[in-house]
């Protein structure tokens, strides 16, 4: 049996949906996933998924951004081609801010986009599609199994937390 195998029930309430989500994980089901047409409250949570840590990425390449804008400019001000302008000091920071502001966003921003598009395993080009419903309004949850025996304990259980369809999907 396909570790891509799973039972999917299709539900037409959020609030059933998650309560299917929740029976699920009580009878000790694992990597769930859940396909809705809009973002349910606290899915996240009851499906198991932990926090990303794409935020923390973000952080650390805006910080690096920002500390790398301002010290380029320091360097190339007063290290490396040091003139005077008018009198001017040569470390002028409030002169800075505007350069290592835009630094710190341009490098936290991109690299954000390249840390969402590698760790979710982006682009999928040869994406399943679970019910066409399900982006307009049907709720779908999907329950890996392993074995053919759980597969009729998974459906009843969809089927008892109020899903109007169930079917084995690969």
């Amino acid at each position: 049996m396909s570790s891509k195998q799973g039972v999917v029930g299709i539900f037409a309430d959020p609030h059933e949906l998650i309560d299917g989500a929740v029976a699920a994980r009580r009878a000790g089901h694992q990597n769930l996933d859940a396909f809705t047409p809009y973002p349910i409250h606290g899915i996240d949570k009851v499906l198991g998924i932990k926090k990303s840590w794409i935020s923390v990425v973000t952080l650390l390449f805006g910080l690096l951004g920002c500390f790398g804008g301002l010290g380029f400019q320091i360097w190339t001000s007063a290290v490396a081609w040091p003139v005077n302008v008018g009198g001017k000091p040569m470390l002028s920071i409030p002169a800075f801010i505007p350069i290592t502001f835009e630094s710190t966003i341009l490098l936290g921003g991109v690299m954000t986009f390249i840390g969402v598009l590698s760790f979710c395993g982006l682009p999928k080009w040869k994406g399943r599609i679970v019910d066409p419903r399900v982006s307009a309004d049907a709720f779908a949850l999907w329950v890996p199994v392993r074995e053919s025996q759980q597969i009729s304990h998974v459906e009843k259980l969809m089927k008892e937390n109020g899903a109007y369809e169930v079917r084995v999907v690969t």
